[in-house]
């Protein structure tokens, strides 16, 4: 229960970066905006836990930088460049579409890669919580398949591949842990966050500087200045601590079931901040997204429920 309500934490703030988003200056480069907060994003991770960091440092392998690279490419730079230009052609709500793919590809890819199984209550949970990512997303009313696909088509593609970055995220991230786990004790979540960032932050440096970033972030107000912020401790650094902390107590397949929290988020929040009109096929789907965690929660591997991480 302690990984899934870490992991309840990290996908609810993650939902909040399509709003976020929204708040941003569309002449402000999508490298330029990852490449800001997650300076934010260091500059309050390095003081917490700068011990720690030294320590993990000293002791990875090579097969743990290339994981923790892959999860940086994956986790961050991929998934917002593809995000952030995403909603440059789709709504706010329409982008929380991002997660409508996202925990039947990470089952899939769970299956494949990890060779988890699925037992029938999981597999109702993961159906229902599919099932309400579609009605959030009004995609199961009649006609609105082809209105969407074509009106939005390039911005959904777009947060498609998101989608699809994320899942790989979470599959690495818990390919990471089996190894840590094997072999020694697990990173430090603040730790590999701190890692993961700065890593995130090498990979969208050079291509921020074609962006001119100077001339454009002199040029953004404070509610932009305040987005940015919120990006980078809140939607990385705070959400990533609670998802690493979280993955080490969990499978795949309830991680997969909680990004269902994305959407439903990023549904309130565009309500609420954003003005935008919500009816009874997103607040249904809502429902189904609580139900589905609900029964994914109950059906832990038994050797998860022993909490493997109890030095977190």
């Amino acid at each position: 229960m302690k990984g899934m309500y870490y992991l309840f934490c990290a996908f609810s703030l993650a939902g909040t970066s399509v709003i976020a988003a929204r708040f941003l200056d569309e002449n402000l480069g999508i490298f330029t905006i990852t490449a800001v907060s997650l300076f934010f994003a260091l500059l309050c991770l390095l003081p917490l836990d700068w011990r720690e960091l030294v320590k993990t440092v000293r002791r990875l392998s090579l097969r743990d930088w290339i994981l923790l690279s892959i999860q940086a490419l994956f986790g961050v730079f991929l998934f917002r460049m593809f995000l952030l230009n995403g909603l440059l052609h789709t709504s706010a709500g329409e982008a929380g579409i991002i997660t409508g793919a996202t925990p039947a590809v990470t089952v899939l890819l769970a299956m494949l890669l990890l060779k988890e199984t699925v037992n029938r209550t999981a597999l109702l949970g993961i159906v229902s919580t599919v099932a309400g990512i579609l009605l959030i997303q009004n995609l199961l009313a009649p006609g609105s398949i082809s209105t969407f696909s074509i009106n939005h088509f390039a911005g959904n593609v777009l947060v498609l591949c998101a989608a699809v970055s994320e899942s790989l995220f979470n599959i690495f991230s818990r390919i990471a842990f089996k190894t840590e786990a094997s072999h020694r004790e697990p990173l430090h979540p603040i730790a590999q966050t701190t890692l993961v960032t700065g890593m995130a932050l090498t990979l969208c440096l050079i291509p921020a500087i074609f962006e001119q970033p100077v001339s454009t972030l002199f040029s953004i107000d404070w509610k932009q200045w305040l987005a940015l912020v919120w990006y980078g401790p809140f939607v990385t650094a705070i959400a990533f601590i609670f998802w690493y902390a979280g993955i080490k107590r969990c499978d795949a397949q309830t991680a997969a079931a909680l990004s269902g929290m994305m959407p439903f988020s990023a549904l309130l929040l565009s309500v609420i901040v954003l003005g935008e009109r919500a009816g009874w096929q997103q607040w249904s789907g809502g429902l189904l997204v609580i139900l589905g965690m609900i029964l994914i929660g109950g059906n832990q591997p038994s050797e998860l429920k022993a909490d493997r991480a109890e030095s977190f």
